[in-house]
């Protein structure tokens, strides 16, 4: 699963592949969990026929779900991915998930530890043709006492067993998961919530992909 990945940098490539300009607020771009983020949601009000008002909206949120009841942000560091499979069942993000609170996540790259060599190798992933992922996600508002609410969002995961890229990743005792990148023709009906969440929780195509090494040994 994916505990760090890096945000989309350029304004225009944002803009150009997902329709939207990122937020104006701050946000991380070498993203952990409980960093400030971005991601991409429907418009609260884009159903109610002002054309003013965009179909898009990019909003800062932490990395790692809050739910309603959690009783502060330390509960990011659990909550920056989530098993489709179990969505609807789990506290933490079964009320994201019956609200249909939907989002996708812009990636340039996501970093995982290949364990190939019996230590943890730290590999970047990025798509082949250049272009920024799109991860489908989940999204919260919890109201903090002191300042007020506070957006937040996971990253929906996948079984990876059969990956001929993805199963390289992470301890070999453990199940082999990945994030569910979309294509960019389903970023709108993933957005619109036309279909099950687990119709498209499909794997990424592994020659779509592309991996580079960055350290012998330790990853963190």
């Amino acid at each position: 699963m994916c505990s760090h990945y890096q945000a989309v940098k350029e304004r225009e490539k944002y803009l150009r592949h997902f329709g939207v300009l990122p937020p104006s607020e701050d946000a991380k771009l070498d993203l952990w969990p409980g960093y400030l983020g971005a991601f991409i949601r429907k418009h609260p009000h884009a159903g109610v026929g002002d054309e003013a008002v965009p179909a898009l909206e990019a909003v800062t949120g932490l990395f790692g779900l809050v739910p309603h009841w959690a009783t502060d942000t330390k509960i990011t560091r659990h909550t920056y991915n989530c098993r489709s499979e179990t969505a609807a069942e789990k506290p933490s993000f079964r009320d994201a998930f019956k609200r249909n609170q939907r989002c996708i996540i812009p990636a340039d790259a996501i970093f995982e530890p290949d364990w190939r060599s019996g230590k943890a190798v730290a590999t970047r992933i990025e798509a082949a043709d250049g272009s920024p992922f799109g991860i489908a996600g989940l999204w919260a508002s919890w109201k903090d006492p002191k300042n007020g609410w506070v957006h937040s969002y996971t990253m929906l995961t996948l079984n990876a067993d059969q990956h001929p890229l993805m199963n390289h990743f992470h301890k070999p005792t453990d199940e082999k998961r990945m994030v569910a990148i979309l294509p960019a023709q389903s970023y709108r009906d993933w957005l619109d919530a036309t279909a099950p969440v687990l119709e498209f929780m499909l794997p990424y195509p592994a020659d779509a992909m592309l991996c580079e090494r960055l350290r012998q040994s330790g990853f963190s």
